[in-house]
């Protein structure tokens, strides 16, 4: 079966932004060690990044300007600018996208940026890693964002489940995205890392909400919950489910062959590769 696949957050991929995200910061390098992901983080220019797009049957790759604040150390821990992320992926329109990275304490002016990153830099939505603000996902200053994405008629694109790093996780429980939803039918919702541990919680918003989608970042095919993979392999959440590496937690050759040992029907497998992603983001 021929794929256009659609990963829908790959970390900024450059070595100097490699480099910056995962030797510099003593934080993120403990977790790659821990992971054995030390050799991942060398980083590829964007020609050679779109090369092994093709090598690897990728049509489209979304890089969120992330945002990660740090729950120890109480500041900014990763802030990469609109500016930073257009750098990597202009020279490649229709390949690469940018989502802009949601930082609520920078308020209305955030809200302005995330204007100008969808307007003139054509990013297709805005991420939100929520745990080092210590603010619940449905809390009232990510709202302005949320709204302005319904004004702009783009998703968001939400870390819920634990979190990886020192951070508390209850701020990403994914029951309350049942709220926002409610508040926003009109905004589209990608609910990323699969809400492990509490993935039959979000099955359930994502079952009873039509604007929930679920990603299936940074968790490998193999150690998928069987729940999630009964949902999306069926009509009731066939198309309500896609394809995200978090690379370098996820590698494209390793995750989508473990993906096609699932045994899959074609059109549940055509739908989390490519056909839900088109359905959120509207390519």
């Amino acid at each position: 079966m021929s794929v256009d696949v659609v990963d829908i957050w790959h970390q900024p991929f450059t070595p100097a932004l490699m480099k910056r995200c995962y030797i510099d910061d003593p934080e993120q390098r403990q977790v790659i060690e821990w992971w054995g992901l030390t050799d991942r983080v060398k980083g590829r220019s964007p020609d050679d990044f779109v090369a092994d797009m093709d090598r690897h049957g990728v049509g489209k790759v979304l890089v969120p300007a992330l945002q990660i604040r740090s729950f120890v150390h109480q500041r900014m821990q990763w802030e990469f600018s609109v500016e930073e992320i257009h750098a990597i992926i202009s020279g490649h329109p229709g390949r690469l996208y940018g989502l802009y990275g949601i930082n609520p304490h920078k308020r209305m002016k955030g809200v302005a940026e995330l204007a100008r990153a969808v307007g003139e830099y054509g990013f297709v939505g805005a991420h939100l890693h929520p745990y080092g603000f210590e603010l619940p996902v449905d809390h009232r200053r990510y709202y302005p964002f949320y709204a302005r994405c319904v004004e702009l008629d783009v998703p968001v694109v939400i870390q819920v489940g634990h979190s990886a790093e020192a951070m508390p996780s209850d701020t990403a429980r994914p029951i309350l995205l049942d709220t926002v939803a409610l508040d926003f039918p009109e905004l589209r919702i990608v609910a990323a890392h699969t809400g492990w541990p509490w993935v039959e919680e979000l099955i359930a918003v994502a079952w009873k909400h039509p604007n929930v989608f679920i990603a299936t970042t940074a968790h490998a095919p193999r150690y998928w919950r069987p729940e999630l993979v009964s949902f999306l392999n069926t009509r009731r959440g066939m198309g309500k489910v896609m394809y995200g590496s978090d690379f370098p937690v996820l590698d494209w050759h390793d995750s989508l062959r473990q993906i096609a040992d699932l045994g899959l029907r074609e059109d549940a497998a055509r739908a989390l590769l490519t056909g839900a992603a088109h359905k959120a983001f509207r390519f």
